[in-house]
């Protein structure tokens, strides 16, 4: 999942009761809204503004047509016309105008599932899905859940969801539309390589998603399967590592396919328990702000040797942990190139006009900056390609193999005989 990276400018507002405006007035506040969320300044008191200063150009936007298609509803349309839902039509149409997948408009609800889902609560089928080659596509089943038990796997693209065309649903539209009531059930038509289309129908449960799970593995070899990088990953992966410690542990075989992401403070300090320095990610944003995240000290692996697994499932924090570790020669990665979802969405509550660091209410999640790993690689991209590469087939699957484990704990093996 995209990290949500709460802004550093926190304060606390005063949230007052909401005054009603009238029908004309609304249309200044439509506006207003939109001005005030980007940063926009009147070139004059007119339809035509600026961006101002740290704005992407200098470009007017013309807003004539808005002020003419809104006069003409309301001369011309009809049936009841909510200023609200208009205001809020506008901002949508706005942010998804700008063609990032992550960078959208939530509203309430929506907002409270993001929480939920960061917190390993979940109402669905257990699926993460993203944005692939401009397809809604598969990251991850989670393994236990309605859509593994179903078959859907990595990759699979998502073509309908109920008989709705996805090709121009963002991914939080989409995740909404997936989820629902427990017991209810859902049609995805899927689309995967080498297979005729199908339609899947799927019934939803209540889902609570353990981000950690360890065991030793023969040959004082430790195993950790990280599933999400949640609200409690970080504690829970220290736990894992001082209980094989305690086993006897002298190698690591840490396993993140399937692991669709979060937040990128668990990434970090994550990385951190297996190296004792250097570079983690770096983040570059187009305002020049470049940001690096260097390991944190106290790690308490960072000398045994260390093998990594991933997928295609394997996003976002996933791939900057399998970045950090590969490039200071800390990890070697096995299996098959990750999903590619380097980018950094933040997290804005929008309570009135007041912008806070809690989210109570409606949320802007916008793309700020990108991730690249500690040797340039632009993570959305390239993705992270492993040092040994190692497929696994349908056939693997329903006999229960895993020849990827099977070769991360051989290569875990050779690291401790040399």
């Amino acid at each position: 999942m995209e990290n949500p990276n709460p802004p550093d400018n926190q304060s606390n507002s005063v949230i007052k009761k909401p005054r009603r405006y009238s029908s004309s007035a609304w249309q200044f506040i439509i506006v207003g809204v939109i001005f005030f969320i980007l940063g926009f300044g009147f070139n004059a008191f007119g339809a035509k503004v600026t961006f101002g200063p740290g704005g992407n150009n200098q470009q007017p936007i013309d807003l004539t047509k808005f002020w003419q298609v809104n006069t003409l509803l309301k001369q011309k349309f009809d049936g009841d016309i909510d200023p609200k839902k208009q205001a809020e039509g506008a901002i949508t149409g706005m942010v998804s105008s700008l063609g990032d997948p992550y960078t959208v408009y939530l509203d309430k609800k929506a907002n409270q599932e993001l929480a939920d889902q960061l917190k390993g609560k979940l109402s669905g089928i257990g699926i993460e899905v993203g944005i692939k080659n401009n397809h809604l596509t598969v990251i991850a089943p989670i393994e236990g859940t309605p859509a593994a038990n179903a078959g859907l796997k990595s990759g699979d693209i998502i073509a309908t969801i109920d008989g709705a065309d996805t090709s121009k649903m963002t991914v939080d539209e989409a995740v909404t539309k997936i989820r629902g009531q427990k017991d209810t059930t859902v049609k995805l038509g899927i689309v995967r390589a080498g297979a005729e289309p199908k339609e899947y129908t799927i019934t939803r449960a209540d889902i609570t998603v353990p981000s950690v799970k360890s065991e030793m593995k023969p040959g004082q070899i430790g195993y950790i399967k990280i599933s999400e990088f949640g609200q409690n990953t970080i504690q829970d992966v220290q736990n894992a590592i001082t209980s094989l410690k305690s086993q006897g542990a002298k190698a690591i075989v840490i396993d993140v396919r399937g692991n669709p992401g979060g937040y990128l403070d668990g990434a970090v300090k994550i990385s951190s328990q297996f190296m004792s320095s250097g570079t983690i990610v770096e983040e570059r944003s187009r305002k020049g702000e470049n940001k690096k995240f260097t390991a944190l000290p106290g790690g308490q692996m960072t000398v045994i040797p260390v093998v990594m697994l991933v997928d295609g499932g394997s996003a976002s924090a996933s791939e900057i942990m399998a970045g950090a570790l590969h490039d200071n020669n800390r990890a070697t990665l096995v299996g098959e190139k990750t999903f590619g979802k380097g980018s950094v969405q933040e997290i804005i509550c929008l309570t009135g006009l007041n912008l806070t660091s809690t989210c109570p209410d409606d949320t802007l999640k916008v793309t700020v900056a990108h991730w690249y790993t500690p040797n340039g690689v632009n993570i959305s991209k390239e993705g992270i390609k492993p040092d040994v590469e190692v497929k696994i087939t349908s056939e693997d699957i329903n006999a229960g193999r895993d020849p990827q484990l099977d070769k991360a704990l051989e290569v875990a093996k050779q690291k401790l005989a040399q």
